[in-house]
């Protein structure tokens, strides 16, 4: 792990929609869809946020693009606070942060040959004059593992992996040190999804990107990662460096998240118990009171239904949002 200080800094993070109805679309309500998510990324690693859908993961990745707008909080990138950015500045900004998108088909334009997909970004943001963007194509290409005539393919003409590739290709075309992958490969085949990992890995050993990774698949954040966040229904339940956090999760719900998993030794999965979460997770516009797990909780007591928990340190580096931290966490 780096000492630098960080690359992306997020603090207390709140983002809120606003319920609207009738013929006027009068606003009756609100939807705390990301409420005080706070995390930080060292440059050149991984940081995996994970969580059922619906807890507020995407959105996060959202308000770090500039898609929606924070409605409180704080998000740093390489020091400096995006949202007092001016136009120059953003545009700055979103040349050194973009983003992989969960379905390759429909984040191409189809009407538009891959070698058009890549060289856009080139020309509108002046990187490369136009004698030697046929050549930066080809480049882009061959890093991704692809040659150089799919440059004359549309998307409809490539499997998902090569689509995704292409994606990736894309992101790289602006020489960025932030991609936020979201949901990147969890539309593949798992084949597919093991050369897409494996691409990302080298590509982030090669140029030291930095990757915010948005995924509900424990197995692929655990390999890539180095860090992993778990949410729940807008808020951090969990953070902590991968392996600790697998090897001893602190929140009932990492662990429900992390027995969920199956395990590729048929003689250990017959054997071992699950317990599978109760119930749905809760309305965002009419969440529960205390911690928002709780009505699903094994381990929940009244603290826990009147009163927030706060996210605390329990172990060097490793937080968690729970009032029964202490209590050991069953498997199963």
């Amino acid at each position: 792990m780096t000492n630098e200080a960080p690359l992306l800094e997020v603090e207390n993070l709140q983002v809120d929609f606003a319920i609207r109805k009738g013929l006027m679309q009068r606003t009756v309500g609100v939807v705390r869809a990301v409420s005080g998510v706070s995390f930080s990324i060292p440059r050149g690693t991984s940081f995996g946020l994970v969580g059922e859908s619906g807890c507020g993961k995407t959105t996060v990745a959202r308000a770090v693009l500039q898609l929606v707008e924070a409605s409180a909080g704080t998000i740093r990138f390489d020091g400096e606070d995006i949202a007092g950015m001016d136009a120059p500045a953003l545009q700055k900004f979103r040349s050194r942060v973009q983003a992989v998108f969960q379905d390759p088909f429909s984040s191409l334009n189809p009407r538009m040959s891959t070698g058009r997909i890549l060289s856009e970004p080139l020309r509108v943001h002046r990187l490369k004059p136009d004698s030697e963007i046929k050549a930066e194509v080809a480049r882009l290409l061959d890093i991704c593992g692809l040659p150089a005539r799919f440059a004359d393919l549309y998307p409809h003409e490539m499997s998902g992996g090569q689509r995704q590739r292409v994606g990736i290709a894309r992101a790289l075309a602006m020489n960025p040190e932030l991609i936020v992958c979201d949901e990147a490969v969890s539309a593949l085949d798992v084949s597919i999804q093991a050369q897409i990992i494996n691409l990302l890995e080298d590509l982030q050993k090669e140029l030291g990107l930095t990757y915010l990774f948005i995924g509900h698949d424990l197995s692929v954040v655990r390999h890539i990662c180095d860090q992993v966040g778990v949410m729940y229904l807008g808020r951090m339940a969990e953070t902590a460096p991968s392996d600790p956090l697998f090897a001893k999760p602190r929140h009932p719900y990492t662990r429900a998240l992390i027995d969920a998993v199956p395990n590729p030794d048929p003689d250990y999965e017959q054997g071992r118990e699950i317990a599978p979460l109760e119930g749905e997770v809760p309305s965002p516009a009419n969440p529960p009171s205390g911690c928002f797990f709780h009505p699903r909780c094994r381990l929940a007591t009244e603290r826990c239904r009147r009163e927030v928990p706060v996210l605390d340190p329990v172990e060097p580096g490793h937080l968690a949002a729970c009032w029964e931290t202490g209590v050991t966490v069953p498997s199963g």
